[in-house]
């Protein structure tokens, strides 16, 4: 790019970076890598946070957890030889001393470093203040020689900090950057104003008293010198508050455009009362349960019911508690699709989710005269060769499994509902291929596709700011209420200290005929480790406790052992019951009234908050007890106390979103929630409810602005948002 004056052109933006001076074809693979093509992507990759390099700061001023721009005389500089080189300087300006510190590098180069920072040399150093045994310091400070009082300039505008990638480095992208903006800036704005539009309808914009979009993103790339950095990225900046409203009104507007496409589609309306009375299978399996519904069941299921009669498909999102009777709606779903003369899928993330849910419905649907699939990565040939011919010829009405559901070689007969348990732990692209093999052309119109009906399902409650984002695609039921009987989980949490102790009481609950969990859990990510954890467990608990039944489950044990082991468990016949987090969601064991967590304080809280779900699931008082080791972290703590003070889901859901974020509570790969330039929905949650009102607004009354909105800020992720 030349410097030049260039007339104003349209598609200016959209050239590839290569243009750009100090851009070469090397340098534009290490771009791509953080999906920076063109020049507009540049424009759009926003700081996430910033140095201070406009003024220098006397040592006796400096704060400790801040960055700092100093100048100071060289006084000592010496190495360390201790489990590796380091090299110790120390710096004066006259107001104070501060210690620097070099390492990670060989001998040669401490040698080379130390004949450059000689005693009596001038320094100006930029890095963050710690507090050191004696003095500030800094830990590998960037540093540059200067002449004693040399007169230095300093930086204009506060220097941003990029995402980056290996290999790009953050002087690359503020050089490529910068060439952006100074090239927009050119005639007062005037090039800039031509080039970048501003899609944000001028009355929107005046009404939220947000800034011009050119000056925003000026504002953010350069700060002036005297802008508070908090502001900039976690405050009340007018500037970022511009670009975070812009930025999460078009994920709104992506999620409600993904809606609309999915209303589009044509799906096969069910009637509620079939014609033979005898096929009313869920009627009967309603009027079969040992247990009345809940009313937020009856409702969530009278959702279900107005969706369904409709000729698109069916986008319904179910939240629920853990134990609010989700299974049981599910199932009246299905048995809704299989009287209309359809088969319902139901696809589970793990395998032990999948085989209790195979469970229930064989249980539930068998004695009606209806075949059960089941289908998983590990079933055995001949199984799956049985349950591949069945779910072809539709002899299958019910199909459970786990991501084996969306292989290639799985061809449904008449896929009518698709159930997915725990959505956000699927990729985008699993859920599309399920969905996808339920398409039927309609046998009168070529091209148009029948869709199944899809219900989601989560026990993860999202708090309504979360949801209205997140699941903006979706409609949103929730079962806010448990079953009748069952009574709170006490939880107790305890040092592993006390591990004596919480071997007392889960030996005499055991002993008056009460049955518990003992969970492992390590650090690693390792299944290997985890599984040898609870494998070292178990023999160490069965030493202790010899007069008790004791099981183990991993998911490293074959199908059949952990079947058969579950199925004595939950008659009663094993007391207590070693497992890894497998036994995380799905299993259910009334009996079981205690539950133990090693080394809890390694789990988030929404895994925690599953776990104790398993237990409280009877009548009889219920206790889980949360054991970690020192020391813990302050994460670590406000999530066991957490646990401690409350059994609401949604309560333990925001305090979740609060500490770990919306990308690891929904899993990344759902919405690219994650991935937001600027924007974060946990801290920008109160813009929420004024941003879902004005992308209806948009759609409504500017519906030109709306695509190009998306394209801005979504680009190519849209593709999967109507999944």
């Amino acid at each position: 790019m030349t410097s030049k004056k260039i007339p104003a052109d349209e598609a200016w933006l959209e050239q590839s970076i290569i243009v750009l001076k100090g851009v070469g074809e090397k340098m534009l693979e290490r771009f791509a890598r953080l999906s920076l093509h063109t020049l507009n992507d540049l424009l759009f990759h926003l700081p996430i946070k910033y140095q201070d390099k406009t003024r220098v700061v006397s040592i006796s001023g400096m704060r400790v957890g801040e960055s700092a721009l100093v100048t100071g005389e060289l006084i000592q500089c010496k190495t360390q030889y201790v489990r590796r080189a380091m090299l110790n300087c120390v710096i004066n300006d006259s107001s104070g001393v501060i210690n620097l510190r070099f390492f990670h590098f060989n001998k040669q180069q401490v040698a080379g470093l130390t004949r450059a920072l000689e005693q009596g040399k001038w320094l100006r150093c930029f890095g963050e203040v710690k507090r050191g045994r004696h003095a500030f310091e800094m830990i590998h400070p960037e540093y540059r020689i200067i002449e004693p009082h040399q007169l230095i300039a300093v930086d204009e505008t506060l220097t941003p900090i990029y995402p980056a990638t290996d290999g790009l480095s953050q002087l690359a992208l503020r050089n490529a950057i910068g060439q952006v903006i100074e090239y927009l800036k050119q005639d007062h704005l005037s090039i800039g104003e031509a080039l970048v539009h501003d899609f944000l309808p001028g009355p929107i914009r005046q009404e939220l008293q947000l800034p011009a979009l050119l000056q925003a993103l000026i504002y953010l790339h350069a700060p002036p010198p005297d802008c508070p950095v908090f502001e900039l990225v976690d405050g009340d900046n007018p500037y970022r508050k511009s670009l975070v409203f812009e930025e999460l009104l078009a994920h709104q507007l992506s999620m409600k455009c993904a809606y609309q496409k999915q209303r589009q589609h044509f799906a096969q309306a069910f009637q509620m009362l079939s014609k033979q009375p005898k096929l009313r299978y869920s009627q009967l399996f309603v009027e079969q349960l040992p247990f009345k519904l809940t009313q937020a069941q009856s409702r969530v299921i009278a959702d279900i019911v107005a969706d369904v009669q409709q000729v698109h498909p069916m986008q319904r999102l179910v939240q629920g508690d853990v134990g609010s009777g989700k299974t049981v709606v599910a199932a009246v779903a299905a048995l809704y699709a299989i009287e209309n003369g359809f088969q319902a899928a139901l696809m589970a993330p793990t395998e032990l989710l999948a085989e209790q849910h195979r469970n229930n419905f064989q249980q539930w649907l068998e004695p009606m005269g209806l075949n059960v699939a089941w289908l998983s990565g590990k079933s055995k040939v001949k199984q799956r060769r049985e349950a591949l011919k069945s779910i072809a010829d539709g002899s299958a009405h019910m199909i459970v499994g786990t991501h084996a559901l969306f292989q290639t070689e799985v061809v449904f007969n008449h896929l009518g509902l698709a159930i997915i348990d725990e959505q956000h732990r699927f990729g985008v692209h699993q859920r599309l291929a399920l969905l996808q093999k339920g398409q039927k052309l309609q046998p009168d119109q070529e091209y148009e596709a029948f869709y199944p009906h899809q219900l989601i399902m989560t026990a993860t409650p999202i708090p309504r700011t979360l949801a209205m984002t997140a699941y903006a695609d979706l409609d949103c039921s929730i079962i806010d209420e448990l079953p009748p009987g069952r009574t709170p989980v006490e939880t107790v949490v305890l040092s592993e200290q006390r591990r004596e102790a919480v071997l007392q009481r889960v030996h005499q609950a055991c002993l008056n005929g009460r049955q518990a969990y003992w969970v492992c859990t390590l650090i690693e990510e390792s299944e290997v480790l985890q599984c040898q954890a609870a494998e070292h467990t178990h023999e160490f608990l069965s030493k202790q406790l010899p007069d008790l039944s004791i099981g183990l489950v991993h998911g490293r044990m074959k199908a059949d052992e952990k079947k058969l082991v579950m199925q004595s468990f939950k008659a009663g016949d094993i007391v207590l019951l070693i497992a890894t987090t497998v036994i995380e969601v799905g299993v259910d064991v009334p009996n079981a009234s205690l539950m133990i967590i090693e080394n809890a304080e390694r789990l988030g809280l929404s895994q925690l908050h599953q776990l104790r779900g398993r237990v409280g699931r009877g009548s009889q008082s219920s206790a889980c007890v949360l054991m970690y080791g020192k020391p813990l972290s302050r994460n670590g703590k406000a999530r066991l106390m957490t646990l401690r003070e409350t059994n609401d889901g949604f309560e333990v859901a925001c305090k979740d979103l609060a500490l770990r974020g919306p990308g690891e509570v929904l899993g990344t790969r759902q919405t690219g929630l994650a991935e937001m330039k600027i924007a974060d929905i946990i801290r920008d949650q109160l813009l929420i409810p004024k941003v879902n009102e004005l992308a209806q607004t948009l759609i409504n009354d500017y519906p030109e602005t709306v695509e190009p909105l998306i394209k801005r800020w979504i680009g190519k992720k849209m593709d999967y948002q109507n999944v």
